[in-house]
């Protein structure tokens, strides 16, 4: 009994491997498929215009009412500390180089994963079960190059210009907190900052918001096209995206930043 069902625990993680290993797959299928046609943009040029202006639409007004009270409070709690050590004046380069470095691309990723990859999620899965993909294909029409190519694209474009937005907002609310609030001269505050920052940290980070947008639409659009062809599969879809976008984002800026660190170690003061 107990090799049997030794046996059916190996089997079914079997499984679950070999399914997890088809899905990858097929992941990457779509995104090489999407790339392949980038160069022909007359096809899909319009569709990005589009996204793009949906995606702006649906995350400019999140992105700032997220990263307001995000800067304020990690102002305030480095700000305790750095006050407990005697060095208030350090608050607003930590928070700006962390706004810079990790929160920026963070949450521009996530706000293009939640608010604009639910959206195409659930596009293109009603699509999917409308049939419109399989009347695209009978129509020679490559659904891939049509849908996927421009909403790869778009996300990217508007997770890079999200960047800036975090990062201003972000340093408003640690000012105001710090300055304001806290008393330290704005000079101090912004010079911790400058003294910090190099143009490589910002470069990175573009980059890392270009890999995230990216990631999220791959995700959004693969979990869209393979749904279960019925309203709860659609549903179900936006959530397994959601949640896989997420878990990818923070792996992948866990090695991007490790990556970084080992080939620019920060520079002492």
């Amino acid at each position: 009994m107990a090799v049997g069902g030794q046996d059916g625990v190996t089997g079914y993680l079997a499984r679950r491997s070999t399914d997890m290993l088809g899905r990858v797959g097929d992941m990457s299928v779509i995104a090489l498929e999407g790339f392949r046609r980038t160069w022909d943009v007359r096809t899909w040029f319009w569709e990005y215009v589009q996204q793009c202006w949906f995606l702006a639409r649906v995350t400019s007004l999140p992105v700032l009412l997220v990263s307001l009270p995000l800067g304020a409070t990690v102002a305030l709690q480095v700000g305790q500390l750095a006050w407990q050590l005697g060095a208030s004046s350090a608050t607003g380069g930590a928070v700006v180089v962390g706004l810079v470095r990790e929160v920026a691309p963070m949450a521009s990723a996530l706000l293009i994963a939640g608010a604009g990859g639910s959206a195409m999620t659930s596009d293109i899965g009603a699509r999917n079960i409308r049939d419109e993909l399989a009347a695209m294909e009978v129509m020679a029409v490559n659904p891939v190059h049509r849908l996927v190519t421009p909403r790869l694209w778009a996300a990217s474009t508007v997770a890079v210009l999200l960047v800036p937005l975090v990062i201003v907002a972000g340093a408003g609310g640690g000012y105001f907190f710090n300055v304001v609030i806290q008393g330290v001269t704005p000079g101090a505050y912004f010079d911790g900052a400058v003294s910090l920052l190099v143009t490589s940290d910002l470069l990175v980070t573009l980059f890392k918001a270009w890999i995230f947008g990216f990631i999220a639409a791959i995700m959004s659009c693969y979990f869209g096209m393979t749904c279960q062809t019925s309203p709860v599969g659609v549903g179900r879809a936006v959530n397994q995206s959601t949640v896989v976008t997420f878990m990818l984002v923070f792996a992948v800026n866990y090695v991007v930043t490790m990556i970084y660190f080992l080939a620019y170690p920060p520079r002492p003061l």
